[in-house]
């Protein structure tokens, strides 16, 4: 499979709130180590209102696609994960647009622009134990991937395994954002939960892809 389709693109969403919700009690254990102990709650119910919405009215593209997922979770999710989530849903929506199908530069290039709204709302950079850390390296991985030739099952795979490796990185980083950077050094020793729900993010965007080219 070389594109990426609009159901595709629903059914990523779809599998990120089942792996949202498989994980959430991961992700609130992992917050409520550095942070407010709400992540996991926080995410699994902005995914069920988004996939409820999705249900009841389908998106005719990708760009509104991204504008439901990206609205619903601004409204939906409390903390600083509804806003950075719904950013870079609305970010990534608004690159794609109408077109359709997207092989993988232009879903990268979309994935992209949906990174760097993050970055810009949430000013955290790599380094900074947040969501970030896995993010970028992750589109780095899938920039790399696509400049080669890459499919977009090849390119998701290369940016699920690369988002893994920054989640696990952050475990010895002492976070400079977030309610996490209130605990200075004793934030070191425990692993981002932003960057683990980020991970699996990628995880839900590989699994979608590669469900597709198994039917």
């Amino acid at each position: 499979m070389t594109d990426a389709t609009l159901p595709d693109l629903v059914a990523w969403v779809v599998r990120f709130r089942d792996l949202v919700t498989e994980h959430r009690d991961e992700l609130t254990e992992l917050d409520s180590a550095i942070g407010d102990a709400d992540h996991g709650s926080n995410m699994a119910r902005g995914m069920d209102a988004v996939v409820a919405k999705l249900e009841a009215t389908p998106p005719a593209t990708g760009g509104e696609l991204g504008k439901t997922v990206g609205m619903t979770l601004v409204s939906t999710v409390g903390g600083a994960s509804g806003p950075l989530y719904g950013t870079f849903f609305l970010r990534a929506g608004t690159a794609i647009g109408d077109a359709a199908p997207l092989d993988a530069a232009a879903l990268g290039a979309a994935l992209r622009a949906g990174v760097e709204g993050v970055v810009a709302r949430g000013k955290a950079e790599p380094g900074d134990k947040t969501m970030i850390d896995a993010l970028v390296p992750a589109l780095d991985a899938w920039d790399a991937a696509a400049s080669g030739g890459a499919s977009v099952q090849e390119a998701a795979d290369a940016a699920a395994s690369a988002a893994a490796s920054g989640r696990d990185a952050t475990t010895p980083l002492v976070a400079r954002k977030g309610r996490a950077s209130y605990l200075g050094e004793r934030s070191a020793g425990h692993v981002d939960p932003g960057a683990t729900s980020a991970t699996l993010l990628l995880d839900a965007l590989r699994d979608a892809l590669a469900e597709r080219a198994a039917s």
